[in-house]
């Protein structure tokens, strides 16, 4: 059998590969003779193949675990290794899992052995979380830890810690050992989390609002060459667009509203409110309400298949007057 681990999310595929080991060592190896573990981007091309064929010790079934071999630029090791995956050379009371965390070599064996593997029944891929699924894993990971976090907070803590999960992963430690017997609420997560409110960010949903096609484009242009992915980027329209409906919402019903007791109201940092609020006050309720809907309605395309994400959140920029 072979199982390939694969993707950009190292800090989930580490976690999954160590799920297997376990789950193996349990199941088929308590006392841990037939679990072998090879940096393939370091070892000899002897011992990979050596280990790969070795019978079971006292057991019916070995797993071994070959990492970054596609990083190594031994071009016969890997044509061996794509011919024997190919023409399944492995012994049936093996499990070879390749794990790949590393960047590809140069050398075209590399690429046609990664397009081999990721073709094999049994592929995993950890691709980096963004906007629903970063927000469930971060409440999961903290449920986990047997602890609790407001709605406010999580999403807070989702716009501003990134989408590095091994420093999120560092970060839900700390909040959980320091909120141990308690929900950890936006308080919380200040005391160990910068700010990370983008300016480009709220004057591009600025922009956007006021029809300013012209600045509106040019400043989400740099957001994408800056990196920002599609998914991510809509998730920030979403997010910043949700936060001014809401603090329109209660305008229309109360009237005037300093930026702290709003902040207060709807569990938003005051600085998140203070931002945004100017931009509340100088539209109609009804306008922002149907520009939220329109996101909505692009999540929905999206998510069906109708139409490319990057395309949508372009017309629904240059649609707005």
């Amino acid at each position: 059998m072979v199982i390939f681990i694969h993707g950009a999310d190292t800090f989930r595929s580490r976690e999954y590969l160590k799920e297997q080991i376990n789950k193996f060592k349990i199941a088929r190896d308590p006392q841990g003779y037939n679990v072998v573990v090879v940096d393939g981007q370091k070892e000899k091309a002897g011992r990979i193949l050596s280990e790969m064929v070795a019978m079971p010790f006292l057991a019916e079934r070995r797993m071994i675990v070959i990492t970054n071999i596609l990083s190594s630029s031994d071009k016969e090791l890997l044509q061996e290794l794509i011919d024997r995956v190919k023409t399944e050379r492995i012994p049936e009371s093996n499990v070879v899992i390749f794990w790949q965390g590393e960047t590809l070599s140069k050398v075209k064996e590399a690429k046609e052995f990664q397009a081999l593997l990721i073709k094999q029944k049994y592929t995993q891929e950890f691709a980096p979380l963004t906007g629903v699924k970063l927000v469930a894993w971060v409440k999961k990971e903290i449920e986990d830890r047997g602890g609790s976090i407001e709605l406010a907070a999580l999403e807070y803590l989702c716009q501003n810690a990134g989408h590095d999960p091994w420093f999120l992963n560092s970060l839900l430690d700390q909040l959980s050992a320091f909120k141990r017997d308690g929900t950890i609420g936006l308080a919380d997560i200040e005391l160990f989390l910068e700010e990370k409110v983008d300016d480009n960010a709220f004057n591009m949903v600025d922009a956007i609002v006021s029809g300013n096609h012209k600045l509106a484009f040019k400043l989400l242009e740099e957001q994408r060459r800056q990196g920002e992915e599609e998914s991510r980027l809509f998730g920030l329209l979403v997010w910043q667009f949700r936060i001014i409906l809401e603090i329109a919402d209660v305008l229309e019903r109360e009237g005037s509203v300093p930026s702290d007791v709003l902040a207060k109201k709807l569990g938003i940092h005051p600085f998140v409110a203070k931002k945004n609020i100017s931009i509340a006050k100088r539209y109609p309720l009804r306008k922002i309400e149907e520009m939220y809907q329109r996101l909505l309605d692009i999540d929905i395309k999206t998510k069906t298949g109708q139409a490319d994400q990057s395309l949508l959140i372009d017309l629904f920029v240059g649609s707005i007057s």
